[in-house]
């Protein structure tokens, strides 16, 4: 008879270590605990449930936006991608301040319901290579897409200015790359971004 494999608490342990803490049921299903070990940890103390499906380390330490990691987390982390300006926060770029955790999903999970606290986006425009990263133990946009849709949905425009300039210095993004993505969008975008490439040195 074939015994069934122990819990792997150590895998577990690793895989919220990269997440600020936090980790999903699914994932610790994946690392063997039941359901019914969770909840059994939840009541002990060494889970803390704070969410549907979504539970953090009860000892572990805190840190800087981890709510953005337990949003994204909740949000569905095989889907969803911090974007807008908490991905400009999380890149360090401009001096912006999101009232919000900002989330994109694609459109078609436009009737998904985001965790509290966050603004969720949608868009039809698919994720390239070059459109996504990973800070902090998160999936976030990359600095050319994060500027363009923060530009887009209303970041002051001084912020967004901040954010090329600071982009550009830092070698995060290229200006090929930033024309690139402003075209795609056009309109307003695209003349904002012109006017802080134009004002911005040549790299």
């Amino acid at each position: 008879m074939k015994r069934a494999r122990r819990p792997d608490h150590r895998r577990l342990f690793e895989v919220a270590s990269a997440q600020a803490g936090y980790f999903t049921a699914s994932q610790a299903l994946a690392c063997r605990l039941s359901r019914a070990l969770l909840a059994h940890h939840a009541r002990g103390g060494r889970f803390l449930r704070v969410g549907k499906g979504l539970y953090r380390l009860a000892q572990y330490p805190s840190s800087p936006r981890e709510e953005v990691v337990a949003a994204w987390l909740a949000a569905g982390a095989g889907e969803a991608v911090v974007s807008h300006e908490s991905a400009l926060d999380l890149l360090q770029l401009s001096d912006v301040v999101p009232r919000r955790i900002h989330l994109t999903v694609p459109r078609s999970r436009r009737y998904r319901v985001g965790p509290p606290g966050a603004s969720l986006h949608t868009t039809s425009r698919p994720f390239g290579r070059e459109d996504l990263l990973v800070r902090e133990g998160v999936r976030l946009t990359s600095a050319a897409r994060s500027i363009v849709d923060a530009a887009e949905s209303g970041t002051a425009p001084e912020q967004v200015l901040r954010a090329v300039q600071e982009a550009l210095e830092r070698g995060l993004v290229t200006r090929a790359r930033l024309l690139a993505a402003a075209r795609a969008r056009g309109g307003r975008v695209e003349r904002l971004l012109r006017r802080a490439l134009a004002g911005s040195p040549e790299r």
